[in-house]
C-alpha cells in the first residue's frame, strides 16, 4: 500500500523551529520529487517547499524563503522540512506529496499526498 505519513508537527512559540518529516512506505522515493504543501482554515492550499528527485533542484515560497529548508534522505526514504523563525501566519496544516518526476513544483498537481500534520504557531 502506497503511503506517506506526516510527522514532527506540533505547537511551537513564535521564532521557534520545527521539523517535519515525510516518510514513505509501499514505494521508493527515488524516482519522486517531493512537495510540501500547507493549507491554513479557509484558505487555499499551497506550495511551501519541493525537491527533485536527484535532490539537485529546490523551490520554495517567497513566503518561507529563508527559514525553511527541505533535504531528502532516500537511503531512509524520508524528506524533511526544517522551519525555523515561525510565525503565526505559518499555522496550517502541512502534507507532503510526491510525484513521479523529475522536476519538482509548488503547483499540486502529485500523485501521493499525505494525511498532514497540524504546525500551530501561538504564544
Amino acid at each position: 500500500q502506497v503511503q506517506l505519513v506526516e510527522s514532527g508537527g506540533g505547537l511551537v512559540q513564535p521564532g521557534g523551529s520545527l521539523r517535519l518529516s515525510c516518510a514513505a512506505s509501499g514505494f521508493t522515493l527515488d524516482n519522486y520529487a517531493i512537495g510540501w504543501f500547507r493549507q491554513a482554515p479557509g484558505k487555499e492550499r499551497e506550495g511551501v517547499s519541493c525537491i527533485s528527485r536527484s535532490a539537485a533542484i529546490t523551490d520554495t515560497a517567497e513566503s518561507v524563503k529563508g527559514r525553511v529548508t527541505i533535504s531528502r534522505d532516500n537511503a531512509k526514504n524520508t524528506v524533511y522540512l526544517q522551519m525555523n523563525n515561525l510565525k503565526p501566519e505559518d499555522t496550517a496544516v502541512y502534507y507532503c506529496a510526491a510525484v513521479k518526476s523529475v522536476y519538482c513544483s509548488l503547483i499540486p498537481l502529485f500523485e501521493y499526498w499525505g494525511q498532514g500534520a497540524q504546525v500551530t504557531v501561538s504564544s
